[in-house]
Parts: structure tokens; C-alpha cells; sequence
């Protein structure tokens, strides 16, 4: 059973597993998963198995879209007016009553403090009601782990997530068990794509007044000539596999500034060529997001991490929807005999489906599992299993040319 006995965790099993019956042939076990860490206010029920009972899901898109960024008291309020709602619908599409439920999961790291906070303030109010085990979740562990929902992926397995707060390399080894390999060193590519959109005021453009800023960053791209704008690849002498984006919105910034005065357009108003600006910004970010990936290949591979058959990388996050992104991955893929796995796209996005699946394969492994009555404190800067990026640089891995050419 536990490895110590009658802890918290156990006293609730025992409790609500009065008979040997129970252990050799338990019912159905139902996790309800909660996600608060940034502006999507998310809610699911899923069984053992990974089918989705209920879910229900309230995006703050368009109000973050009109005040231009996500203000963390605005992202709170609208958590707090929301997530009573969001919980009941899951639970009502899901048809499991609170009683029916195994556990609660919820996301307690790492995120915006103010969002993390309704999350589990909602939450151990919700156990402590029902009486239900409490299991905290990491979010980038979440979204690493998604994939094996959907598919049967065996640990170990190379995982980028790329998004809007985040951008890492890291090697799965287990459920709770993670190698990071490269971070962001300073802002995430999706806060990038983001800030470069808004400064090109793509808010005013009539395909793209109700995108996010990378999905008309890649809308618009797909018309743009990317080799009109060249902007400098960041770190390209830096062997190792962090992220750095802040250069080249620098660089983005300034050639806007340029066309604008040679131009005469006023700030706020579109450039003649601001889709050539958008196709290059993005392959550029696309072009370092792989040539970093392809790093952690080859170093993984040197080291004896990733299994002889069937190795595998995994790409989530919000980023990892941007098909041009996917297809720069897939060549750096094919090149090196690894498998690519994409969940789909409601799936990169934050979400409550994500939440419950890493409850649930916590559930199965009796890790990480709490009791309703047990203090849970949420962590704002919370890092993401074993650091070892300082190995990564010291291995000075360089990378063959691999021309990242694709069909927009």
C-alpha cells in the first residue's frame, strides 16, 4: 500500500475503502482537474482511462486583447467570477456527482501568483467540503504529460513546451521525473510573437482583430516574403539550449521604426509590409526554437537518455500550435530518427483536460497525493525537475547545417 503507514493520504483511503473488496476490484476513479495559472479559467472530469466526462473552459482572450496585455489583478477578478461556474459545468457535462469523485487536481505552480491563488483557494475549499484527496499539479509537468492521454508513449521522451510564459527543452523520465536541458533566459516566444504583433498594431487589421498576437503573427505570414526583413538568429554562438528572445524583438522593434518613418505612418497604423515583418519574425523564432531542439537531440543521444527504438519528441504549449513552428521541428526530426508528437491544439492551450490527466496518472502511482485537511501553498517561479543546461554547454555540441526550409 503507502510506504508510511496511516499518513493523511491513507487515513482517506482507509477511510473510503472500508473493505478488501475495494483494493481487488475498484470502482471507476474520476478526477476533477483544475487550471488557474494565467488567464484561462479551466475545468474537467476525466476517468482512469483518460476519456473526458465534462469539461468546460472561459478564456479572458478578448479582454486581455483590448486592455494589451494580461494585467494579473484583471486575470484574478475574472477567475474569481468564473470558476464556481466553469467547476459546476464540467461536473454537470461529466454526470459525477462531487461524492462520485477520487480526487481533486489542481495547478499550484508555477504561474501568476493572483491566478494561482482563486485556483487553489477554490479548490481545498471544494476537498475540504467534499472530503476529497487534494493532488497538486505543476504545470509544465501537465503539459509534458498530455501527450500520453492521447498516445502510448513510454518514458523516457524529449519534451519542448513553448507558450506564451514559457520556453524550455527537458527529458521526461518519469511522471515526476525531469532532466532540464535549456529555459528562456529571459521573456517566452510567445510573449514575443505577442509583443511583436501588437507593436505592428495588428489589432487593426481586418483578418485579425480577434487573433491573439501569434495567431495573426502566423496568419499574416503566410502571405509575407520572410527573406525581405533578415533578422540575426539569437545565441548562435552560445552551445548549449536555452532560449532568448528579448535581441530579436529588438531588432523586430527597430525595423518597424524604420518603415514607419520611411513610410510616414504614424504609430498605430499598418505598415505596407507588415506581413513580410511577420513572416520573418516568425521563422526566425521558429529557426531558434529548432536549432536549440536539435542540440538536445544530439546531446541526449551522446548521453544515452533517449531509448534506441522509437525516440520520441513531444512539443506543447500554446506556440506548439503554430503549424509553421511544427513543420521547422518535423525537418530537425526527420534528420534525427525521432518520432514528433503534437497533441492538438485545444490541448497546447491551457486547459483543465491536461490538469486532471496528470491527477490522474499521479492517482495511479499514489504519488503526490494529500489529504482535505493538509496545508498547499502554490509556487509563482516553481523550476521544472533537475537542472543540468550547465552540462548541456560544457558537452559544446555543434550543430551539421540542416537547411529549415518550408512552404508557407
Amino acid at each position: 500500500m503507502f510506504p508510511c503507514a496511516l499518513n493523511g493520504a491513507a487515513r482517506f483511503w482507509m477511510k473510503h475503502c472500508t473493505s478488501p473488496r475495494a483494493f481487488s476490484t475498484p470502482r471507476s476513479r474520476f478526477v476533477l482537474g483544475i487550471e488557474t495559472s494565467c488567464d484561462e479559467t479551466g475545468a474537467a472530469v476525466l476517468d482512469e482511462t483518460g476519456v473526458i466526462r465534462g469539461e468546460s473552459l472561459h478564456s479572458q482572450k478578448k479582454t486581455h486583447l483590448d486592455t494589451g496585455g494580461i494585467i494579473p489583478t484583471v486575470a484574478q477578478r475574472l477567475h474569481r467570477e468564473n470558476i464556481s461556474r466553469v467547476v459546476q459545468e464540467a461536473l454537470d457535462r461529466s454526470g459525477i456527482e462531487p461524492s462520485e469523485l477520487t480526487a481533486v487536481a489542481t495547478t499550484v505552480k508555477p504561474g501568476l501568483a493572483l491566478s494561482l491563488g482563486v485556483g487553489l483557494d477554490f479548490s481545498l475549499k471544494f476537498v475540504r467540503l467534499h472530503e476529497k484527496p487534494f493532488i497538486p499539479i505543476h504545470h509544465m509537468e501537465a503539459h509534458a504529460l498530455t501527450v500520453k492521454m492521447l498516445h502510448p508513449v513510454d518514458f523516457p521522451f524529449l519534451v519542448l513546451l513553448v507558450s506564451g510564459g514559457h520556453s524550455l527543452l527537458a527529458l521526461a523520465k518519469g511522471i515526476d521525473e525531469f532532466l532540464l536541458l535549456g529555459q528562456t533566459l529571459d521573456v517566452a516566444a510567445g510573449d514575443t510573437l505577442d509583443k511583436i504583433a501588437r507593436r505592428l498594431s495588428l489589432r487593426n487589421h481586418p483578418e485579425c482583430s480577434t487573433l491573439s498576437g501569434g495567431q495573426a503573427i502566423e496568419l499574416l505570414a503566410k502571405e509575407g516574403d520572410r527573406l525581405a526583413f533578415h533578422f540575426k538568429a539569437p545565441m548562435g554562438q552560445l552551445y548549449d539550449c536555452n532560449f532568448s528572445f528579448a535581441g530579436l524583438r529588438n531588432q523586430v522593434t527597430m525595423a518597424i521604426n524604420k518603415k514607419e518613418r520611411e513610410e510616414g505612418v504614424e504609430k498605430g497604423h499598418l505598415l505596407s509590409c507588415v506581413k513580410d515583418i511577420a513572416a520573418a519574425s516568425q521563422h526566425t523564432v521558429a529557426s531558434h526554437i529548432a536549432k536549440r531542439t536539435h542540440r538536445a537531440i544530439l546531446f541526449c543521444k551522446s548521453k544515452g537518455l533517449l531509448p534506441q527504438h522509437n525516440p520520441t519528441l513531444v512539443v506543447s504549449g500554446g506556440v506548439a500550435s503554430n503549424e509553421y513552428i511544427r513543420q521547422t521541428l518535423k525537418i530537425v526530426t526527420d534528420a534525427t530518427g525521432l518520432h514528433l508528437l503534437c497533441p492538438p491544439t485545444k490541448f497546447c492551450t491551457d486547459n483543465g483536460v491536461m490538469i486532471a490527466w496528470n491527477g490522474i496518472e499521479r492517482l495511479k502511482q499514489r504519488k503526490g497525493i494529500m489529504s482535505y485537511t493538509e496545508e498547499v501553498n502554490y509556487e509563482p517561479k516553481a523550476p521544472l525537475g533537475l537542472d543540468i543546461t550547465s552540462e548541456v554547454k560544457d558537452a559544446t555540441i555543434k550543430l551539421p547545417p540542416l537547411k529549415l526550409r518550408i512552404n508557407s
